[in-house]
């Protein structure tokens, strides 16, 4: 508890001024109240952060109105401000408050604390109300045929979005602060009889030991909470899309909201949800199972294509068939360096072409890595810097990895690709197999949550038949229970009960 509210609004309002000294932002607005105007009262707000037309016309306006009428009545000895909250004020969210360092951290989240001299309490008058983006399509997630709607960095309409889609009071919602400076709130989601009570509790332990100046993104909270913060593949997954995280707490995950910040967290997190995509369940079966039969190759393809080439043709060119292997040596025959250094060379080229289009917003960025890439790829192999066909395997990687539905996940592979390729030109095929063994063993051994990150790869939910909206898509006719890697209260969710 912290200072108390006392019964002196002058003492009240100069002990706000001294907390909130070169805050200009800060407002006080002085009104008298009562029958016969005796009594003076003070909102106060943070100027930019309410809605002005909610305070002035349903709490200024309307109190100095019955005031002149005289039916403000002021018992403040025995209800404190409660008549007034209930007959003067016509804004729905009010609540009291005595702590005065409440009263602060509640003026610096948008709302409005209304001080009347000789109350001991003060009143809390919702009135958030600052700019805010609008209800988009998500840019990161788009699809053809689903919902276009996206996460705003508004916490509320975020909630809001969710709440649509889960009209059931099973839904829970829990409300936290995390920062001791940015006090940024947190809204913790899920299915209170499917969710696993041993995931809830690591989730809540986890949030509850974070002590940090500033959350500012749902990124910080996600390197603040995950397993392993070591490894390069996210342990957790995020989206901008409400539908994702929907049919994620119907799975009995959890969802972590962050205001200001338009993704949303889902944890656990698995091999498997992180290669799936919102767009899988809005095409038909037999296409979904297809793509996501061509997102396992796409994976392979951007880890060890390079890794690969390097290989093949540095220590085992006997597997190339003989005329591949002529055109192949009459491609390299002015290349002057060695395989391993020409596609470090042309990988690295195309990290700072994507870096640099990223960096430069709009068609000016686009420009730079289409036209960049097709200039600098064909002067080096007039130059002949690199041989043409590591051009199109640099090419073939760099579209396979822009297929995967998570970036995260799939700059994970851009990370390790670099590392085969090293292994490739040291050990050949040998370094490849090794690569791979390391990364398996480190597959196997990471978790999210409690939960194996390579379910159900893993053997976790093989039996139980979770292969079917992993590996392939089945009907959904077929998908009468929930994953068994998320340990659901309720496994069905389609059928008898």
């Amino acid at each position: 508890m912290g200072e108390i509210i006392s019964k002196d609004l002058k003492k009240n309002i100069d002990t706000l001024k001294n907390i909130f000294i070169d805050c200009d932002d800060i407002s006080y607005r002085f009104i008298d109240i009562g029958k016969d105007k005796k009594r003076e009262a003070c909102f106060v707000f943070s100027d930019g952060l309410i809605d002005k037309v909610l305070i002035g016309e349903y709490a200024i306006q309307l109190l100095l109105t019955l005031s002149d009428s005289g039916d403000v009545e002021l018992n403040l000895k025995s209800s404190g401000l409660e008549k007034i909250a209930k007959e003067s004020i016509a804004i729905p969210g009010i609540k009291e408050e005595k702590d005065l360092d409440k009263v602060v951290d509640a003026v610096l989240s948008g709302e409005t604390a209304f001080f009347v001299d000789k109350a001991d309490k003060a009143l809390i008058l919702s009135s958030r109300g600052w700019p805010t983006r609008g209800v988009g399509e998500p840019d990161t997630e788009t699809v053809v045929r689903g919902p276009r709607e996206g996460f705003t960095e508004t916490l509320k309409i975020n909630t809001t979005l969710v709440r649509r889609r889960i009209r059931d009071p099973k839904l829970k919602i829990k409300n936290i602060q995390i920062g001791r400076r940015s006090k940024t709130d947190i809204a913790i989601m899920y299915i209170e009889d499917i969710v696993s009570g041993g995931i809830l509790k690591e989730v809540n332990g986890r949030l509850d030991k974070i002590d940090i100046d500033a959350i500012l993104d749902s990124s910080m909270l996600e390197f603040l909470i995950e397993d392993n913060y070591l490894s390069p593949f996210p342990q957790i997954e995020n989206t901008e899309r409400p539908d994702t995280l929907a049919a994620s707490l119907y799975e009995g995950r959890v969802g972590i909201l962050v205001d200001n910040s338009p993704f949303a967290l889902i944890v656990p997190a698995t091999i498997g949800t992180l290669s799936q995509s919102a767009e899988d369940y809005y095409s038909r079966w037999t296409i979904s199972t297809i793509i996501r039969w061509v997102r396992l190759f796409a994976a392979f393809l951007s880890l060890l294509a390079p890794a690969l080439y390097i290989a093949i043709t540095s220590f085992h060119p006997g597997l190339i068939p003989t005329v591949l292997t002529y055109y192949l040596g009459a491609s390299r025959v002015n290349v002057p360096f060695p395989a391993v250094i020409e596609a470090y060379l042309m990988e690295l080229t195309l990290e700072l072409l994507r870096e640099s289009g990223t960096r430069i917003a709009g068609p000016i960025g686009t420009t730079i890595g289409i036209v960049g890439g097709l200039i600098i790829g064909q002067a080096a192999v007039e130059a002949g810097i690199v041989s043409p066909l590591m051009i199109i395997i640099v090419a073939v990687t760099t579209i396979a990895s822009f297929s995967l539905p998570s970036y995260e996940w799939a700059s994970g592979f851009r990370f390790c690709r670099f590392i085969f390729m090293a292994l490739a030109g040291i050990l050949g095929l040998y370094g490849i197999m090794l690569g791979i063994v390391v990364l398996s063993t480190h597959f196997a051994r990471l978790e999210s949550f409690g939960i194996p990150f390579s379910a159900p790869y893993s053997g976790l939910g093989i039996e139980e038949g979770d292969l079917k909206d992993t590996l392939v898509k089945a009907p959904i006719q077929k998908l009468q229970l929930r994953p068994i890697f998320t340990f659901p209260k309720n496994r069905r969710r389609m059928g008898k009960r």
